[in-house]
């Protein structure tokens, strides 16, 4: 076991870490802006209104997006949820509602083509190579599904040292905390042993309820937010993780 240090900060017994994916690892705010807005168009032509609803959920303004907004921390799934409902209030059924919203979505992912993994933040391949070769277990939780969190580890050569990829498809999302158990299971390790590396609070909120040694807050230049103020300690980078000891 180890000992992990961060900032004034330090975590005993550590056999592994999960990491968040979006906005912890891999700098795709700039995608998932784009992707809101292909969301919100495609919707739009079918239900005028709905498109600027969805937007304001999706937490898309102009040129920015909200890290607590549901695009940047919700599922898939949960995405698709809400802009359902903003077509069910026009008084269509729900199932209607839903194959609108599905075909949306089926749109803007063609308009935006082959599926591609954003940049990994500067820095973060170092860190995840220092950790693994350190002896902990890695693993990456994402809102993502299983099959981005897959297309991320694979364009970026990172199966060396991630050994669990895990998103959420259907059934539980973040902060259940029986994804944070599920991964430490598949990593053969204990919670109480495990941290969590993430941008959101729902990272935050679903370590604690899972028993994880601690939760680790990152907004990438920003150690202040005030969203991630739950968190053990909240980071600006990744490199001020550093291994100890055994």
């Amino acid at each position: 076991m180890f000992r992990i240090q961060c900032r004034d900060v330090t975590f005993h017994d550590i056999e592994a870490v999960v990491f968040d994916k979006d906005g912890t690892l891999e700098d795709s705010q700039e995608f998932l802006r784009i992707l809101g807005i292909q969301r919100a168009r495609r919707l739009d032509a079918q239900i005028p209104g709905a498109g600027e609803s969805t937007l304001i959920a999706y937490g898309i303004d102009g040129d920015t997006l909200d890290p607590t907004g549901l695009l940047a921390i919700g599922s898939r799934h949960e995405n698709l949820i809400a802009a359902a409902a903003f077509v069910a209030e026009t008084g269509r059924g729900w199932m209607e509602s839903l194959k609108v919203a599905q075909q949306a979505f089926e749109e803007a992912d063609r308009t935006l083509g082959k599926p591609q993994s954003s940049p990994l933040f500067v820095g973060s391949l170092d860190v995840l190579q220092h950790l693994a070769e350190a002896g902990l277990k890695l693993g990456i939780l994402s809102a993502d599904t299983t099959e981005g969190v897959e297309r991320f580890v694979n364009e970026h050569q990172l199966d060396r040292y991630i050994s669990v990829r895990m998103g959420v498809d259907r059934g539980p999302s973040k902060p259940d905390p029986v994804l944070f158990a599920n991964a430490c299971d598949a990593l053969g390790v204990n919670p109480q042993n495990a941290l969590m590396v993430g941008d959101s609070p729902l990272d935050i909120e679903m370590a604690r309820k899972a028993g994880a040694a601690g939760a680790i807050g990152i907004c990438w230049g920003t150690p202040e937010a005030a969203h991630l103020e739950a968190a053990d300690v909240a980071i600006a980078r990744l490199d001020d993780i550093r291994v100890l000891s055994l």
